[in-house]
């Protein structure tokens, strides 16, 4: 697959293709809420667009365990959050939701993927992405979103996450989601011990022989900190190693907190191996 089309949007998937993560929470494992503000929000905004993100991606409710956050306040801080974005940017827009009543209400807002780490709990999430010609990443978990899975045992790892995927590629093109609006997500953490994680990431090229664009969400997560005896803000040359690792083996969007650093990497490595999109991008 050469292009990953979103509604209106088009990205060369030749080159890596960098997810800013944008988060509405008060509560986010890594930045606490940093951006909870909307000024300051829209100027993080501002900051991952002039970093080089091709992508931002825009989460109201944390993955892990937490308060609970109704419908009504996470369209609250995700909807009026797209509608500025679009208004202020020319960039292409994920927001992380589980719910199909958010994807639907934010595609209209303008935002053009569903980033979804239930693997489309929601059954109606995959027929609204296809009503409004949208994308949705469909990404492995083995219970729900922010429940507790301390002790997951897998019959063989690999083959159960790329078969999950499969089923839920299979759910998106019956309901009508463009292939290519599809991307594959291996959910590190999500129903994985460091182990399980550290093995998916190594086995990248597992999933990306489904031919589907593989999402890499490694970037300052639990595994890489156990795995390194390393605190949440000691991670960032260890995620952006994954992100490199993962590309080296044929990954294609990276979702990361350091888009600049991320960026700096990936097109090293794609100039290092000679890719034609990139050298094509840097001629004068």
């Amino acid at each position: 697959m050469d292009r990953l089309r979103l509604k209106d949007r088009s990205l060369d998937l030749a080159r890596p293709i960098v997810m800013g993560i944008l988060n509405r929470t008060t509560d986010s494992f890594y930045d606490k809420g940093s951006y909870f503000d909307f000024d300051l929000f829209l100027d993080k905004a501002d900051s991952l667009v002039a970093a080089g993100a091709d992508i931002l991606d825009i989460g109201g409710v944390k993955a892990g365990p937490g308060e609970e956050i109704t419908l009504e306040a996470e369209l609250e801080r995700v909807v009026p959050a797209v509608e500025a974005i679009a208004r202020r940017l020319d960039i292409a827009i994920s927001v992380d939701t589980w719910r199909s009543e958010v994807l639907d209400a934010v595609l209209t807002a303008g935002a053009h993927l569903g980033n979804d780490i239930s693997g489309f709990g929601d059954r109606e999430y995959t027929r609204v992405a296809a009503r409004h010609g949208a994308g949705v990443v469909a990404t492995h978990i083995r219970l729900k979103p922010r429940v507790p899975d301390p002790n997951p045992i897998y019959d063989d790892l690999v083959t159960d996450v790329r078969d999950f995927l499969n089923r839920r590629v299979e759910q998106a093109l019956a309901d009508g989601v463009d292939p290519a609006a599809i991307v594959i997500d291996a959910g590190f953490d999500l129903g994985k011990t460091t182990t399980q994680s550290l093995a998916l990431l190594g086995q990248t090229y597992n999933l990306v022989e489904t031919g589907y664009p593989v999402l890499i969400s490694a970037s300052n997560k639990g595994f890489l900190g156990e795995a390194l005896g390393l605190d949440i803000g000691q991670r960032r040359l260890a995620s952006i190693a994954a992100a490199s690792f993962a590309m080296i083996q044929g990954a294609s969007i990276f979702r990361v907190h350091d888009v600049l650093g991320t960026v700096k990497a990936l097109d090293a490595i794609a100039a290092l191996r000679g890719d034609r999109a990139l050298a094509t991008a840097l001629e004068p």
